[in-house]
């Protein structure tokens, strides 16, 4: 049978490219060779929020005296926590493989093989294709360190499968996966050491964002070791002793469960037959601007471009850019501003420049920063600590970048995307009147302080 789209994967960009190529007038299929919704919802982004949602209602409770509310007897159930995640994750799945066959996606399971321009191979059978979308994804990338073989060293992946509480927890790795862990750990109780190897966490964000996580996990418990370098994992009597180095020190950290949070690496092993002119680079599909590969009729798009931004909405953003060009339509995705948010406790989101990244491409910028602790939702809500940030041109008053740390930060990033993907000033954000109370109005504070307007607090 001969399709017009052959979509690889099964995952965010997958089942998004292969829905909306249907839409579109596509005759399309499916491959997937494990569980349809990939790394994101199985094993990742959703499983994962599924957890810390229960163990930040768990720390919430043991606060519940500050609001009247007398609790006794307060614990939590690690396995049933994991069941209401593996139902979560089952009803979304479920719900995603309803999308597809409603849209006339055929799903065809087992493992595909490129065989080479507009030609894929799933087991005995072999599917021909006018255009083939790449969606393979990506996997966790374990560095060279001794000792990672052991029993109880594991991947997220692992963590999440095994439904397993581990008491005294260290992770290697304090970027997002890592940090989110460590709150989650932390947030029900856990001895948890985070190991990172540069000198801050969540290195690739705001060094502000990362000071502050930094300083509110330490205050709930957490040991946070930066510019360390784990030399090895051993099996000691108890568990795993975990020695790594930390500013030319030798260090120790004794664990139930050791997880390795360093990153993950695009699955294009066994991608393509032998011979097939498909240009890859450290695992994964080299693209042009359009997401086309080096092979004629064939597009990659998420987490297996390698040096790509690994997020799920990035994924499904470029897949439904792929296929709108195939259906002859202008792409309806704007790819210019991209959010990244971190579920810890309190919430993380980014999005744009940074005062630091926009100094390093010379362009002049000044940031105006909101404190949550005037805002009267975050103190109905007991929220502690927290701030919204905008970056904004010095000259121009034009929206660059937002980082929020605060309650509801992922919820508050969209409308911040907006203002930076539309060209917004300050003034324009300042303008729009917001709900009184609610944790969105800190957005026009933030604008009204760049502007030197603000009325609920001072500037910087």
């Amino acid at each position: 049978m001969r399709w017009d789209l052959v979509v690889i994967g099964g995952g965010p960009g997958g089942y998004t490219g292969a829905i909306r190529a249907a839409q579109l007038g596509l005759k399309t299929a499916l491959v997937e060779r494990a569980e349809v919704g990939g790394t994101c919802l199985n094993r990742g982004c959703i499983p994962t929020k599924a957890l810390l949602e229960s163990a930040h209602l768990y720390r919430e409770v043991q606060g519940a005296a500050a609001f009247g509310v007398q609790v006794e007897g307060l614990s939590f159930d690690y396995a049933a926590m994991d069941r209401r995640k593996a139902q979560v994750v089952e009803q979304l799945r479920t719900g995603v493989e309803g999308l597809l066959k409603g849209n006339g996606v055929s799903l065809i399971r087992g493992e595909a093989v490129i065989q080479g321009p507009g030609l894929v191979r799933v087991g005995e059978e072999e599917l021909e294709a006018a255009h083939i979308l790449i969606a393979a994804g990506s996997r966790p990338a374990l560095p060279p360190v001794p000792g990672l073989d052991l029993p109880g060293v594991i991947t997220s992946d692992q963590l999440l499968g095994e439904g397993r509480f581990y008491p005294r927890l260290a992770i290697i790795g304090g970027g997002v996966i890592g940090m989110e862990f460590a709150s989650l750990y932390t947030d029900l109780g856990a001895e948890v050491t985070v190991i990172e190897a540069m000198d801050r966490v969540l290195p690739t964000m705001d060094r502000e964002l990362s000071q502050n996580l930094t300083m509110l996990l330490k205050r709930a418990g957490a040991r946070i070791c930066t510019g360390a370098r784990v030399e090895r994992v051993e099996e000691s009597g108890d568990g795993l002793l975990c020695r790594f180095t930390a500013k030319g020190r030798e260090e120790t950290v004794q664990a139930d469960g050791v997880l390795v949070a360093t990153g993950r690496r695009p699955n294009g092993e066994g991608l393509c037959a032998p011979g097939v002119a498909l240009r890859m680079e450290r695992g994964g599909v080299l693209v042009d601007e359009a997401f086309q590969t080096s092979l004629p009729g064939a597009y990659a798009v998420g987490d297996i471009i390698p040096g790509n931004i690994q997020l799920a909405h990035v994924a499904a953003a470029q897949a439904v850019d792929v296929v709108s060009r195939l259906a002859g339509r202008e792409p309806p995705v704007d790819l210019s501003a991209i959010p990244s948010c971190v579920y810890t406790r309190p919430e993380i989101a980014s999005v744009g420049l940074t005062e630091a990244g926009a100094k390093e491409q010379g362009i002049p910028v000044k940031g105006s920063k909101y404190l949550m602790t005037s805002n009267g939702r975050t103190l109905i809500a007991g929220a502690g600590r927290g701030y919204i940030k905008l970056v904004s041109h010095r000259d121009t008053g034009a929206v660059l970048g937002a980082q929020l740390l605060c309650e509801r930060a992922t919820d508050l990033v969209g409308e911040l995307t907006a203002a930076i993907r539309e060209g917004k000033a300050l003034e324009e954000v300042a303008a729009q009147v917001r709900a009184h109370p609610t944790f969105e109005e800190g957005i026009g504070e933030a604008a009204e302080l760049g502007l030197g307007l603000s009325i609920h607090q001072l500037g910087r």
